[in-house]
């Protein structure tokens, strides 16, 4: 790409805030209606699962084409059409009766939202390469505030008198008409500017250890996403707005954390920072299960946020700038690897909170981020 104008980055700055902190709001959006979803078709934890897990499939198979998409159309056009896709899913998600309809919308959801995500990150990493300093963690935190944001709507919506559905039209309507008027004002990359001549299709080396170390964080921020506001309700006892809050909390503490983490990858090696965090969030997701306390578990799940704050953000970066590969096609690699952390962590939470229960299962996330702060060294060295 060529250079842009000091005005010209500024704006794409802010409207590439915009755009996170809408994807933000999508994945809060979802997460708080998750009860609402098992309620409205009937189900068990099982088949819930499963709904989850064709989202997963979804944003693999729109993963594996991602950054070819993004190379030919450019990062703003991508991030409008799937912006506005992503939230007629988000929309849909009460919109049928039977189950099968379910499992259709959410291969749409995985499908929008995970093309949105690379073109964001696309756009981000530029942006931080003609800026000359860090800012893809001040990006990311602007996905956490859209979720605290999209959560504490969801928490206040019964208190306005909008229904589940009412609530849906709301927040994904907003969406839409702010991620097309922020993608107007993206970084006018040229169709094509971004392809190479050899898409990446397996990631390999660099790009598979990166991808890796994204899937253990990742496991544990999709199952903040998931399963959070149900195991409130279910395990705690929570009324729906409390149960709500859990994933407020979540990326309250997320979003605080971001927004300080340019500060600190100036000043904390990749390795020390990787290694913190897991040790973080597995500290605070075992103190939200261990306790039988509403607000304990807020706190955890607080804790959980703050140490996954700044993981992808380091690791989206470093994938932007592997030697030989395209921005586009090195987000887009380890974005895959992420995603099937992301995307298959919770429904194999479900899984085991089937034969066993939802504390059971989320010990899964203490587990994976452990083994992430474990494998920081060999990862961020690759």
């Amino acid at each position: 790409m060529t250079g842009f104008s000091n005005g010209a980055i500024a704006r794409a700055s802010a409207a590439l805030r915009t755009q996170f902190f809408v994807l933000g709001v999508m994945f809060a959006t979802w997460g708080v209606h998750v009860p609402t979803v098992k309620a409205h078709y009937g189900l068990g934890e099982q088949s819930l699962a499963l709904a989850m897990l064709a989202g997963g499939v979804g944003a693999l198979m729109a993963l594996a084409q991602a950054g070819r998409v993004v190379g030919r159309f450019g990062p703003a056009t991508v991030a409008a059409a799937m912006g506005v896709l992503c939230c007629a899913s988000v929309a849909s998600l009460l919109a049928f009766p039977v189950y099968g309809a379910l499992l259709v919308v959410m291969l749409g959801f995985g499908i929008t939202g995970s093309l949105m995500d690379v073109a964001i990150n696309v756009e981000a990493s530029e942006i931080e390469r003609q800026s000359g300093r860090p800012l893809m963690s001040g990006f990311h935190g602007m996905f956490s505030l859209g979720g605290m944001m999209g959560a504490g709507l969801g928490s206040l919506a019964p208190t306005l008198g909008l229904s589940a559905q009412g609530h849906l039209f709301v927040a994904t309507g907003l969406g839409a008409i702010a991620a097309l008027v922020a993608s107007r004002l993206m970084l006018p990359v040229p169709p094509g500017a971004l392809q190479e001549k050899h898409p990446l299709s397996i990631p390999r080396g660099p790009l598979l250890l990166l991808g890796v170390l994204a899937s253990m964080g990742l496991i544990a921020e999709g199952a903040m996403y998931d399963w959070s506001v149900l195991f409130m309700k279910e395990e705690r006892g929570s009324a729906a707005s409390t149960a709500a809050l859990a994933y407020a909390s979540f990326s309250g503490a997320m979003a605080a954390g971001r927004f300080g983490g340019d500060w600190v990858r100036a000043r904390i090696s990749g390795t020390r920072l990787m290694r913190a965090s897991g040790v973080l969030a597995a500290a605070g997701m075992a103190l939200a299960l261990s306790l039988p306390s509403a607000p304990v578990a807020l706190l955890g799940f607080a804790l959980v946020g703050l140490g996954l704050s700044n993981v992808v953000p380091v690791l989206f970066s470093a994938a932007a700038q592997v030697p030989g590969v395209s921005s586009a096609h090195g987000i887009a690699s380890v974005s895959g690897v992420g995603y099937l952390g992301m995307m298959a962590g919770p429904p194999l939470i479900g899984l085991i909170a089937e034969r066993s229960s939802l504390t059971a299962g989320l010990l899964v996330v203490v587990a994976f981020a452990v083994f992430m702060a474990l494998s920081a060294r060999r990862a961020m060295r690759g």
